[in-house]
């Protein structure tokens, strides 16, 4: 039981080693990941998949040094400002995850405003992780239960998955079914620790500025050849099969 997937999370990685393996500064390597990101985006929408996360700036990335951090601050607001257009176009609806209120004032404006003006897009959703942290969301979601257990509103017993998922940055998104990293890295780096329980991983070799669309075909035809199995049985997948 086969599907293509309706949701894509990306950790970009290898934009500084990209750079350094080239004797470049790792600036650069920032702005061709940035160019990256045009391909990508352009090439899942293509694809007819609906959504599409990418983890671009971590809350771990605010600890490099500040003439990085500036830059890559930088290139966020440009790439929004200079993307909005396309967005609009193309019927992608921008939608953002993270503390954005470590973002420096004029990017944190310039992202509000393409994320209302792309509220009301439907045929795509990108989702962008900014200063975003799975072990931050997930202590966020439980003060929440904790809140509304405290008020009476909730009881302890009762609480289930859906309501944790509830109190998720990601609510209303449904989970990813694919989750790529480029860069030869093998980790998760603190990316939707809930949300990506039962995804597909996929490793890739390639930096992410030379990531392109046949790297992700590649990345669609693996998956394509997986059977997920969402901890069901073989006999529980043999039946699932038959009504497929």
């Amino acid at each position: 039981m086969t599907t293509r997937p309706r949701h894509i999370a990306i950790i970009m990685d290898g934009n500084g080693r990209w750079a350094e393996s080239r004797h470049l500064p790792r600036i650069l390597g920032h702005r061709r990941g940035v160019e990256t990101v045009r391909k990508i985006v352009t090439a899942v929408r293509n694809e007819e998949i609906p959504y599409l996360t990418l983890y671009a700036f971590s809350s771990e990335n605010w600890q490099r040094p500040d003439e990085e951090v500036g830059a890559l601050m930088g290139l966020l607001g440009h790439y929004l400002s200079h993307e909005l257009k396309t967005m609009l176009q193309e019927d992608i609806c921008l939608q953002v995850i993270g503390d954005t209120s470590r973002l420096p004032e004029n990017v944190r404006a310039i992202l509000l405003d393409a994320v209302q003006k792309t509220a009301g897009n439907r045929t795509m959703t990108l989702i962008l992780a900014l200063s975003y942290g799975g072990r931050a969301e997930l202590v966020q979601a439980a003060r929440q239960l904790a809140v509304k257990v405290a008020a009476g509103e909730l009881s302890p017993d009762a609480i289930d998955h859906a309501d944790f998922a509830d109190c998720l940055e990601t609510q209303g998104i449904p989970d990813p079914d694919l989750l790529i990293r480029t860069s030869g890295e093998m980790r998760i780096s603190n990316f939707l620790l809930w949300q990506i329980a039962y995804a597909e991983l996929y490793f890739s070799e390639t930096y992410w500025p030379d990531f392109d669309e046949t790297q992700l075909q590649a990345a669609l035809a693996e998956y394509a050849r997986r059977q997920r199995r969402f901890g069901l049985t073989g006999a529980q997948l043999r039946r699932e099969d038959s009504h497929s």
